[in-house]
């Protein structure tokens, strides 16, 4: 089993703003993945974006500047 880290997630609304997210991330070159969500959180749909903890600020930056739709964003031991 793999051992437990901190992690950056960001959780969405709906699963399409979660795959319109996936494909903007990773054609930027962002090394996340989407994983369900993790039982220490809500979220409006099933997805969640989990990438390294030090992306957090990119992240955020990113969303921002790419006008992408999204819940929140944490930091988590998963």
């Amino acid at each position: 089993m793999r051992p437990k880290e901190l992690q950056c997630v960001v959780t969405f609304h709906a699963t399409t703003e979660a795959m319109a997210f996936e494909e903007a991330a990773k054609a930027a070159g962002f090394k996340g993945r989407l994983i369900p969500v993790p039982t220490a959180i809500t979220a409006g749909c099933g997805l969640a974006w989990r990438d390294a903890p030090e992306s957090k600020v990119h992240l955020f930056k990113f969303i921002v500047d790419e006008r992408l739709a999204f819940e929140s964003i944490h930091e988590l031991v998963i």
